[in-house]
């Protein structure tokens, strides 16, 4: 005798959601069905959603290639997630991904941005058209650049972004690009060739290219460079399983990077959130403040767990008449430090400039609607200076005040921050 259909998967059904093979599309009973829209919707053989506050908007396709796992997720129009898991993950307007996907929290991928097969995400931020190619593993980055989708960055096939340390930590944000250029669309895209490797945490600038094959253990902020380095010397020396080098630069470029995401929620509030529509429901804008809070709070939580073992680990702990090392400096300072970041969380910035720049696309918007992409093409290149001297003080206010609170440090180089 056959089962009755579960209700959930009849209202979806009826509402208008294509289900070739509905038996073996598997609906948790804490699913929404309001937040599933029925225009265009295909959940193929295979499919399963999980999660109260899972929303799919019009026209997105799940599971084509391959069953698909979505939980908790913010699937955009136009979306195709065609095999793998997902997790408390953003996707935008036309994102794609191939099968063999395994996106994790945090997770925000931008308009049109593509992942090829076997592609492996956790708290990774792709802006617009960034392309990622297949067996990849890129957890805990940002990555901006390029103008469209035939002027993109990208990241080749089989690279690794290396984000655990021997220390066992993950205070190993990479920023390739960054906030403040990289949402006006119009930097020169980056590429990291296939075969390669990035050692977190890292700083890259646009127009950057690595060779195939590379491992980059560096920062870079120069435009457009070619880096490309032969293999490491092989050798065999002393060493102390558990001790840190380069505290102040692992130090810094964690709060670069939370500074940077302290400027994205700044834009996804003044900026995206005038663009309220079918391609950006209520909902998934909602979404995207929701995960991008959570990422920063992730790089805190990382960030203090390398504080407290960076501390406990140094050899120096006396103060030998010297004062404190870097290590115990930033320990003793840390409360200070997150009272920043929090302060600074809340911060909107140059009104000056912000206003510049968000009447420009106030008066792009009438041109072109609640089309994103066209609006921010669209505004002038002195709006969009205003613009990044908005969102780039942002940063530098929380990055600046925080590391006043460590006198051991020194002042930043001009070049540190932007």
């Amino acid at each position: 005798m056959a089962q009755e259909m579960p209700q959930i998967k009849r209202a979806l059904l009826e509402k208008g959601v294509r289900m070739p093979n509905p038996d073996s599309v598997d609906i948790a009973e804490d699913i929404q069905p309001e937040r599933i829209s029925g225009n265009g919707v295909v959940l193929h053989g295979g499919t399963r959603l999980i999660g109260s506050r899972t929303l799919i908007s019009d026209n997105a396709i799940l599971g084509y290639e391959q069953p698909v796992t979505v939980e908790n997720c913010y699937i955009g129009p136009t979306v195709h997630l065609n095999g793998g898991f997902f997790r408390e993950a953003v996707f935008l307007k036309g994102v794609s991904m191939a099968s063999g996907a395994h996106v994790r929290e945090g997770c925000i991928l931008e308009e049109y941005a593509s992942a090829g097969h076997c592609v492996g995400i956790k708290q990774t931020i792709l802006f617009p058209y960034v392309a990622l190619g297949s067996q990849i593993n890129f957890c805990d980055c940002l990555m901006s650049g390029g103008t469209g989708r035939k002027n993109h960055s990208e990241v080749g096939s089989s690279y690794i972004h290396f984000n655990f340390t021997p220390q066992q930590d993950k205070a190993t944000p990479t920023l390739i690009g960054d906030v403040p250029r990289g949402v006006m669309l119009d930097q020169p895209p980056i590429f990291l060739g296939g075969q390669g490797g990035l050692v977190g945490p890292a700083r890259l600038g646009f127009g950057i290219t690595i060779a195939a094959g590379t491992i980059f253990r560096k920062d870079e902020l120069r435009s457009n460079r070619l880096i490309f380095e032969a293999p490491a010397r092989g050798g065999n020396i002393a060493y102390r399983p558990g001790a840190y080098r380069n505290i102040r630069r692992i130090a810094v470029n964690n709060l670069i990077y939370i500074g940077n995401l302290l400027a994205l929620k700044q834009w996804y509030i003044h900026v995206r959130g005038q663009f309220v529509s079918d391609d950006c429901p209520a909902a998934l804008h909602e979404g995207l403040l929701a995960v991008l809070a959570a990422g920063i709070a992730e790089r805190m939580k990382r960030l203090e767990e390398f504080v407290q073992k960076a501390d406990h680990a140094d050899n120096e702990n006396t103060d030998n008449g010297l004062g404190p090392s870097p290590a115990v400096e930033l320990a003793r300072q840390w409360p200070e430090i997150a009272a920043v970041i929090e302060k600074h969380s809340m911060s909107n910035g140059d009104d000056r400039a912000g206003e510049v720049f968000l009447t420009a696309v106030g008066n792009a918007r009438q041109k072109w609607g609640a089309d994103y992409l066209r609006v921010i093409h669209d505004i002038d290149e002195q709006s969009r200076l205003n613009g990044t001297q908005w969102l780039q003080q942002i940063i530098d206010s929380a990055v600046r005040e925080s590391l006043s609170q460590i006198p051991s440090f020194g002042p930043l180089e001009k070049e540190t921050l932007s």
